[in-house]
């Protein structure tokens, strides 16, 4: 009797082109071609170049933890990968909550959790990779600088822009931090 294939594991992402920048223990994304002149503060470029964005979703009970989930093993049998795990487990995942996610989780590690120990209604971790292969990520941002023209705004993606504060210059999110 022949078996299914299991797909590859294909955890979804966006590419994006622009500096990782950390201050303190706060990481932004400046998608400005310059890094602004940071007026005497102590930004720490971290990398610039080309990055890939990908998004995690919180654990139940440990939400500084979360899973990029790279494949979906439904509990009837079905395996999804890509937008398509994705969109089942931010959508209908109330349908089949035994389901298992498996990915990397925001640390590195290698991992598989059911889906009803995600936490569904936290914010996603948006998790900044130096590339598409890597499985560690740099940084876990919230914030992005976008070019002060707009050029990139509509350039950006629309799981990039919902997930994250952006603002116009590092100035105005400095200012956001210390009427926090």
């Amino acid at each position: 009797m022949p078996t299914k294939q299991i797909p590859d594991r294909l955890p979804i992402g966006d590419s994006v082109h622009g500096a990782l920048l950390r201050l303190n223990t706060s990481y932004l994304l400046a998608l400005s071609a310059d890094v602004e002149d940071t007026e005497q503060e102590t930004f720490t470029l971290v990398k610039q170049g080309d990055f890939t964005i990908r998004y995690g979703i919180a654990y139940l009970g440990k939400p500084h933890l979360s899973i990029v989930p790279g494949l979906l093993a439904l509990d009837y049998g079905e395996i999804l990968n890509g937008e398509d795990a994705f969109n089942f487990i931010l959508h209908k995942s109330n349908l089949y909550p035994r389901s298992d996610a498996i990915g990397y989780r925001n640390d590195g590690v290698d991992d598989m959790i059911v889906l009803k120990w995600l936490d569904l209604a936290l914010p996603l971790h948006v998790l900044v990779y130096a590339d598409a292969e890597s499985t560690v990520p740099l940084a876990q941002i919230n914030s992005v600088i976008l070019p002060q023209n707009g050029s990139t705004e509509s350039n950006l993606p629309d799981r990039l822009r919902e997930n994250t504060t952006q603002y116009e210059t590092i100035a105005a999110w400095r200012q956001k931090q210390i009427d926090s």
